[in-house]
């Protein structure tokens, strides 16, 4: 079709040229006809090298990869156990005495120092017996400096002065009791921290150990977790930690501060504790935490994809990408790789500084393709 458009154009161009006046009809006719023949044969030559591009093109597209550039590197490989919050400073100050309670001075949220009295209970019994120890305690003391003071000039017997003094130690050693007494009416926090629960109400009637308080420091908190005995060779005090709290989103990298080497004979697990620093946020006793505790560590070495290494008869194997000539090629790279963690894997050998390992797309290619980035 074009071959007779293209001819049609020229007899037309032709024709439009020999209007009255042209003289040699069978010269232009012949000029024509090889100016046909050329034309033909230019239009056969270029749909032939069309048709030759077009096949190429259809039949080496290049394939899309994606690589990385590989450089040394530490890979960790770390274990993972669930653990909590846990306080060194974590108390429950129960009552020490029968009685109703009388006051309570602090409530859920307060902040108290060691010593400070948190409630009180009915102490009038105690306080009327301390009233009379007291009195008798008084006149048993100044008994006994006269009977002192006479003896010293030897007068009176050794007797009446040796009475007085048993009656006055036997009745400071009484008052001393009673005031022990009166303490165990008196709640008193024993360390400093925050009171966490209060299980107290005015009135009401408790006995001795009944629980009162809980008192914790919140700045000296803990997360403690208990590891499976098979990794007590591998896990040390010192070992690179992550702490993850889920409800919180977050995550802390630290080191492990103790790793026990008693193992429970009950569950076959031995306990590692990593302590918080309160300036990584609010923690709470309790609190669900996840100990990623590094139980191996290998410097030096390349990170890639697990599944970026493939395995053949012949061995492992990853795809490099490398520029040859101005074209992107495929090879091919023996590697040896070590252990598996979090999707990564290390690599021990065959690879280099710098390297582009082909990490998306691998699976469409073999050695030689020539692909695009």
């Amino acid at each position: 079709m074009k071959k007779i458009l293209i001819l049609s154009s020229f007899i037309a161009f032709a024709v439009s040229c020999t209007e009255p006046g042209a003289t040699d009809k069978k010269a232009e006719l012949i000029q024509l006809k090889r100016q046909h023949a050329e034309l033909s044969e230019k239009i056969l030559s270029i749909e032939q090298e069309l048709a030759l591009t077009d096949t190429f093109a259809s039949s080496n597209k290049l394939k899309v990869v994606s690589v990385t550039k590989v450089e040394p590197d530490t890979f960790y490989h770390f274990i993972e156990v669930q653990a909590k919050v846990e306080g060194d400073q974590d108390v429950v100050v129960s009552a020490e005495a029968m009685g109703n309670v009388t006051s309570l001075l602090v409530k859920a949220g307060d902040k108290v120092s060691k010593g400070q009295l948190l409630a009180t209970i009915d102490d009038r019994i105690i306080q009327q017996s301390m009233s009379e120890v007291e009195s008798q305690l008084s006149h048993a003391t100044t008994m006994y400096k006269r009977q002192k003071n006479l003896w010293d000039q030897k007068i009176g017997s050794e007797v009446q002065y040796l009475n007085a003094k048993t009656t006055k130690e036997s009745l400071e050693k009484r008052m001393n009791s009673v005031r022990e007494q009166w303490e165990l009416t008196r709640l008193k926090s024993p360390i400093h921290g925050t009171v966490d629960n209060v299980m107290l109400k005015e009135g009401m009637s408790v006995n001795p150990g009944f629980p009162a308080f809980r008192v914790v420091n919140l700045s000296e908190l803990k997360v403690k977790g208990e590891i499976a005995d098979s990794y007590i060779n591998s896990v040390q005090s010192g070992n690179a930690v992550i702490i993850y709290f889920p409800d919180m989103k977050k995550e802390i990298r630290t080191k492990l501060d103790y790793s026990g080497q008693a193992i429970n004979p009950l569950n076959r697990t031995f306990n590692v504790e990593v302590r918080l620093d309160s300036k990584e946020g609010v923690f709470h006793p309790n609190q669900v935490a996840v100990l990623k505790i590094a139980d191996y560590v290998s410097t030096g070495v390349f990170i890639l994809p697990f599944e970026a290494v493939q395995k053949s008869s012949d061995g492992e194997f990853v795809y490099v990408a490398k520029v040859e000539k101005g074209r992107t090629v495929v090879s091919r790279k023996i590697v040896t790789s070590g252990k598996i963690y979090n999707g990564v894997t290390e690599v021990l050998k065959g690879l280099s500084a710098g390297d582009q390992v082909i990490t998306t797309g691998f699976q469409n290619v073999v050695e030689g393709d020539f692909v695009k980035l």
